[in-house]
């Protein structure tokens, strides 16, 4: 496969294709490189997108998914201000976000970084854009979802991929505290959909001013069959068994409102949804909580400069044809879609730190669009 690249300007953005040419005429590409694609009729390049190539011996895209989750990173120092923020006046649930704020951060544009699932703001790839964003002169959020980072008491609510007003309701709460400007969203996996779908609710609602996206599940039901796949059960065993622990300790802290009895073997992800998340969460079934929770319903209607990166070899994030076209169809949204890359990891052959792809292109990607470099 080519990488194909084309640049952004302002308003008619880039939109990009997958690598197969399913949605009538073939894109207006210029070819730089052999693993990744993009599409945008625009006249000129930019410099925000670089070719990916993966580390030498890492194209099997499980090798990627896991070296990338477990390669240590350098240790993360950057002091943080805790804070809790009301996310639901009806029940009281809070979030937990560490923040950490540059001189003056009105003016800075600030990006609320949010983790996947059964990850947490202190995840290995949220510190690692954070110190990013930091360098780059933003202010940054790291917003942990519900009970997530340590947080089960601060909510009777479980958390799942359909709380996009939890991320509205950290922006909203910061721009009235510091009176910000301009917010970038950076969401990863499962906070890739929450941050997607917040963008098609509001449009191009203030202060939100640009969105990044890393392997999001925005179609929920085929990404969570494909975890039940046999190749992809380590995984899925993974997450339900962090997920089965949260939903006990949820129990112990509220038992009049959670039950661990009669709900029968859970055996699959889709098996957790439609037993707990739907009955918990006032879902009709999974299919039900797959469908109103997705991302991929309102992409059509997002209003500000929107990245997704997503590798073709993902094992268990899928996007339909139907969700291509729409993110195709819309002008602010780029697509870069890489042969390999796994799930969230992108370890690239670039030297030191630049090893992670994916983070390095959503820093320069935002810049970019916000006109923010150099610390301004």
């Amino acid at each position: 496969m080519a990488l194909l690249r084309s640049p952004l300007t302002a308003p008619n953005r880039s939109r990009a294709d997958g690598p197969t040419p399913a949605f009538g005429k073939p894109p207006v590409t210029t070819e730089i490189s052999k693993d990744t694609v993009t599409r945008s009729p625009a006249p000129t390049q930019s410099t925000w997108l670089t070719p990916f190539v993966p580390f030498r011996g890492l194209k099997n895209s499980h090798l990627q998914t896991i070296v990338g989750n477990f390669l240590p990173r350098p240790t993360f120092t950057l002091p943080a201000v805790a804070e809790t923020v009301e996310v639901d006046p009806c029940d009281g649930s809070r979030v937990l976000c560490h923040c950490h704020w540059q001189p003056e951060p009105a003016s800075r544009l600030t990006a609320v970084l949010v983790h996947g699932l059964e990850g947490s703001s202190d995840s290995q790839y949220i510190l690692g854009v954070c110190a990013r964003a930091w360098a780059a002169g933003f202010n940054v959020v790291r917003m942990n979802m519900r009970n997530c980072g340590g947080s089960d008491a601060l909510t009777p609510t479980l958390y799942h991929s359909g709380l996009s007003g939890d991320v509205g309701a950290v922006i909203d709460h910061f721009a009235d505290k510091f009176g910000l400007e301009r917010v970038a969203l950076v969401g990863y996996s499962m906070g890739g959909n929450l941050v997607m779908k917040l963008a098609g609710e509001w449009g191009n609602r203030p202060p939100l001013a640009a969105v990044a996206a890393v392997c999001p599940a925005v179609d929920l039901a085929p990404g969570s069959d494909a975890l039940h796949e046999l190749g992809n059960r380590l995984y899925e065993l993974r997450f339900l068994r962090g997920l089965m622990r949260r939903f006990r300790r949820k129990a112990a802290l509220f038992p009049d409102r959670y039950q661990t009895s009669g709900i029968g073997p859970i055996r699959s992800l889709r098996d957790f949804d439609d037993k707990i998340v739907s009955r918990y969460c006032s879902f009709r079934d999974a299919d039900d909580y797959y469908y109103r929770a997705a991302a991929a319903r309102v992409v059509d209607r997002i209003a500000v400069p929107t990245l997704l990166i997503y590798a073709a070899d993902d094992p268990f994030v899928r996007i339909s044809t139907e969700t291509r076209a729409a993110l195709r169809a819309n002008p602010h949204i780029d697509f870069v879609e890489t042969a390999h890359g796994g799930h969230c990891a992108f370890l690239s052959r670039e030297p030191g730190d630049d090893i992670h792809w994916a983070e390095a292109t959503v820093i320069r990607y935002l810049q970019w669009v916000t006109g923010t470099a150099h610390g301004s």
